[in-house]
């Protein structure tokens, strides 16, 4: 079995090789990451291994960011000091959410787990499908957002809309508040509840509770005023205004 570790501090990372080696001498660590860039980075170019063990709290934040900005459809044993983000932890692939510090009992517990799902699912591909299925029906209410050297927690009711402006995706709460977001509108459609958030043409993504009116517009689409933005105009296109009137109807 082939494992990565996502832990900043060496001696964890060291700690918790030892015990995966002393639980199966034939598991293979493959690589040992400490951050958020250096575990994109790797990420995005390899998908060789079977699980990962990642700690929340890294270098340059938290771990969450990572499946943000890059696919991975593995399960993830999270290891980490504190208990407030499991939660948010079973939203992104997780089997298993062990707290510091870590024991070999604990390291047990988490393999003895995944081998369990091998025994029901029939191996770890089958279990890294399951995990990817879940991960994807998933819907998150809340996401994190960076300004400067500080990141926040949006929930989800909070968010009026999402747009995007080039590459940049941009989220916009009930505040009139603006942070950049790491996700791509397509991937927001898959974990925004879709009662509440429609995707009304390639830039924008509305929050119901947000929509103020509704406009007939030319050529057949129809022009959507924010309570609260006012930059941009919000058209729906042609080919999603009955989609649109059904979802705003409420069918």
């Amino acid at each position: 079995m082939k494992i990565v570790l996502v832990e900043d501090e060496s001696l964890a990372a060291e700690k918790l090789e030892r015990y995966l080696l002393k639980y199966n001498s034939e598991i293979t660590v493959v690589e040992k990451l400490s951050s958020i860039s250096e575990s994109v980075s790797w990420f995005n170019s390899n998908d060789d291994y079977d699980i990962i063990f990642m700690d929340i709290q890294l270098t340059d934040g938290l771990s969450f960011e990572i499946f943000n900005q890059t696919q991975i459809n593995k399960p993830v044993i999270f290891a980490t000091a504190f208990d407030e983000y499991a939660i948010d932890a079973f939203k992104v692939n997780s089997i298993d959410y062990i707290l510091k510090p870590i024991t070999f009992t604990d390291v047990s517990t988490a393999m003895n787990k995944l081998k369990k799902f091998q025994h029901v699912f029939g191996g770890i591909e089958n279990v890294s499908n399951v995990v990817k299925q879940l991960s994807e029906n998933t819907t998150k209410d809340r996401f994190l957002v960076r300004l400067g050297n500080h990141i926040h927690s949006i929930k989800t009711g909070e968010i009026s809309l999402f747009y995007a402006e080039g590459r940049t995706v941009y989220l916009i709460t009930d505040q009139k508040k603006k942070y950049i977001l790491d996700y791509k509108l397509e991937r927001l459609e898959n974990v925004l509840e879709p009662t509440e958030f429609f995707r009304v043409n390639r830039t924008f993504i509305v929050n119901i509770s947000d929509i103020k009116d509704v406009l007939v517009y030319s050529n057949s689409r129809l022009k959507i005023t924010s309570n609260v933005f006012n930059e941009k105009e919000i058209i729906v296109s042609r080919e999603k205004v009955a989609a649109f009137k059904q979802w705003f109807e409420g069918i």
